[in-house]
């Protein structure tokens, strides 16, 4: 993995005319790093759906390359500038976990002391939690589910209800995992560190981070959602299919992911976690925060990787900058809409920050390195840049037949997969989101399948809390951009569990069904995508979407899968309230497609919000398809339609236009504040 082609050595000659009669040519040579990061941040633009990308290098204490590529606003066709601030995602929990760091420099707090200890109305229906501890939360081995993500990400709407309703919630969960067993990535432990710096502190974290960073480090532009300033600094945000800038995305889950900054601030901030500015953090608790934290537990027995957590970072060990003796620590974040990445090298004193509206932050960390081992190379640190790496074909050979026993079902969080091993062959469905399709892997010795290509392996482990789990290690290819490795546990295998008649019936008439989110507020930027906002439920074998099924109306988590793809567990939870099926998950209820009622009920009418100020949904019938239907919304109020596929057709909040034609076998959903009211206007055809 290790560099694209090299960019080619532009260089320019210059002739001078010189006074008399004398003349020379000066040769300009192009600066190979500016040129890697132009070329690289307009790709990202151009190929990997970015509208906008900001990127500094700093190096011991002061910023040797800014740059940018595409647009602030498509409208106005603005350029990126280096003041354009962005949403950075979970690059926020470094920060956090710096605020937590900075507490126990003064004696406040103890990381591996108890976590109720300082919170003692932290409580939840599983008594291991009384284990966990402030560093099982900064090294996301706490053993919680994952994520609470109801109200998380809102269009210009800071509620602070996820962070206020958190410990109430927790109060009737259980954890996936004993603490400290293994990490896997943890969204709640860091929302749980967010509130212990305000109770330590006596300070709302914003204010923690205004005083304790912001102020002292001058970070003029790094703000948070529950702070006041000019939003039209932000980049604007787009998303396939809709031409306009979407509103301001306000990501109120602050210590998980709620920072706004920009790169040169950031790389600023990086000079803090490697130690330099001991007046605000100590150089014990940076290094500490670089500990090799992910080889206490279970792990993946893998040297080469981008994960390898320490306190807060993702990497402490990032490839490919193992493979040239140097330490690299990294932190990759992801809103709905913004992406981000740090990236340091602690030794050398050297940090990069790449941020982007849109795209994705596994595409701006390709590029920091990228960049990053040009400038090393530069330096002088390092003589050449490694190639890429190349792989034979795979070739079959034949299989030990005691390897057939790995045949079964497998899961990880809301799926399952049946996996036959047969004549030496494994078919295994797309991974990581589709980054890696779909494919077929072949045996060729020592225990490994491999695709065709030769450049993913799979096989299968057996860990020290007696699960098996299926491996996954690989070298991803990204045109234009460059290679990333990526060695993981993909799923786990899962024991039989047979059903009795009745829950079995139960069970499969959920099969295939899916649920419609009801407590997301009507600002959710989930309504701009339907997917983010519907649980669809897939039985199999006695598991339903990844868990165990126990009874006809509940199936648990079982999932303990480390790393990434046994994050965000969950329990299903199913009611009956008039004669109407609902799902609980975290929290979060839900109702069954077939609950929702038909939209038809004459020309006129109105539609109010019910006391408990959940969401209403609608089918569009035939009686109603093709009308167009007029909406007169209250202040709180907006709507959403859309078509058979759940393709948005029209989201008020963000178009503020309050009508619409309705598409034949699609959806509305109304939302606001309780007993608000709609009055609509529905359209003879």
């Amino acid at each position: 993995m290790k560099k694209m082609n090299s960019v080619s050595v532009l260089m320019t000659t210059l002739l001078l005319t010189v006074p008399v009669t004398s003349a020379f040519a000066q040769t300009t040579q192009v600066d190979p790093v500016t040129e890697k990061a132009k070329v690289l941040a307009s790709k990202i633009v151009s190929d990997y759906g970015a509208s906008g990308v900001q990127y500094a290098i700093r190096d011991h204490g002061s910023v040797v390359l800014s740059g940018s590529a595409g647009v602030k606003d498509k409208a106005a066709n603005s350029p990126i500038t280096k003041d354009t601030m962005f949403g950075i995602g979970s690059v926020s929990k470094v920060y956090v976990t710096a605020a937590a760091m900075k507490l126990a420099d003064t004696n406040q707090i103890e990381l591996d002391k108890p976590l109720i200890t300082y919170l003692k109305d932290f409580k939840m229906a599983d008594e291991r939690y009384k284990k966990i501890t402030p560093r099982m939360l900064m090294n996301h081995s706490s053993g919680l589910y994952g994520s609470h993500y109801e109200n998380s990400f809102l269009f210009d709407d800071n509620d602070t209800k996820t962070h206020d309703e958190l410990l109430a919630k927790l109060r009737s969960e259980h954890l996936k995992a004993d603490p400290g067993e293994f990490s896997v990535y943890c969204n709640d432990g860091f929302q749980l560190l967010e509130i212990l710096v305000e109770r330590i502190s006596g300070l709302s974290y914003s204010e923690f981070i205004k005083t304790h960073f912001s102020k002292p480090l001058d970070l003029s532009s790094t703000k948070t959602a529950r702070d006041t300033f000019d939003r039209n600094k932000l980049a604007k945000t787009y998303v396939p299919g809709i031409d306009q800038a979407l509103p301001v995305e306000n990501v109120n889950l602050i210590g998980t992911g709620g920072i706004y900054s920009t790169a040169e601030e950031v790389s600023k901030f990086g000079d803090v976690l490697i130690g330099n500015r001991t007046d605000i953090l100590s150089e014990k608790s940076a290094k500490a925060m670089q500990s090799h934290e992910y080889r206490k537990g279970i792990w993946v027995p893998e040297e080469s990787n981008i994960f390898n957590y320490g306190l807060g970072w993702d990497a402490v060990k990032l490839a490919p900058f193992d493979d040239y003796g140097i330490t690299a620590l990294s932190k990759g974040g992801d809103t709905q809409m913004y992406h981000a990445t740090l990236t340091a090298l602690p030794e050398h004193d050297i940090s990069i920050a790449v941020l982007s509206s849109g795209g994705a932050s596994i595409h701006n960390s390709i590029m920091a390195s990228n960049i990053l081992l040009e400038y090393v190379k530069k330096k002088g640190i390092i003589k050449e840049i490694l190639p890429e790496k190349t792989f034979p074909p795979a070739v079959k050979v034949d299989m030990p037949s005691e390897l057939e026993a790995y045949s079964g079902l497998y899961g990880a969080t809301d799926k399952t997969v049946n996996l036959e091993i047969k004549n030496g062959e494994i078919a295994l469905p797309a991974l990581f989101g589709g980054l890696v399709p779909a494919q077929k892997f072949v045996y060729i010795g020592k225990g490994q399948f491999k695709n065709k290509e030769g450049n993913l392996t799979v096989s299968f482990d057996r860990a020290k809390n007696g699960k098996t789990y299926l491996k996954f290690n690989g070298y991803l290819s990204f045109p234009g951009l460059g290679q990333m490795v990526m060695a993981t546990y993909e799923y786990q295998k899962l024991d039989r569990n047979p059903l009795d008649p009745a829950t079995r019936k139960a069970w499969e008439q959920r099969n295939g069904k899916r649920y419609y989110a009801l407590d997301e507020k009507i600002t959710s930027v989930g309504y701009v995508n339907q997917a983010l906002l519907t649980k669809e439920i897939t039985v199999d074998h006695g598991y339903a979407s990844g868990t165990k099924i126990v009874n006809p109306n509940k199936a648990v988590n079982v999932i303990a899968v480390p790393v990434m793809s046994g994050r965000d567990t969950f329990d299903l939870n199913f009611h009956q309230k008039n004669h109407q099926e609902y799902l609980t998950i975290t929290g979060q209820s839900y109702i069954r497609e077939d609950a929702i009622q038909p939209f038809s009920q004459g020309n006129s009418a109105i539609r109010s919000i019910p006391s408990n100020g959940q969401a209403v949904w609608y089918k569009i019938d035939k009686q109603s398809a093709g009308r167009t239907l007029t909406v007169k919304a209250p202040s709180s109020g907006e709507f959403a339609v859309y078509d058979a596929k759940g393709k948005l057709v029209n989201f008020s909040k963000i178009s503020k236009n309050y009508s619409a034609v309705l598409p034949e076998g699609g959806l509305i959903v109304f939302g606001g504040n309780a007993g608000a009211v709609f009055k609509i206007d529905l359209k003879t055809k």
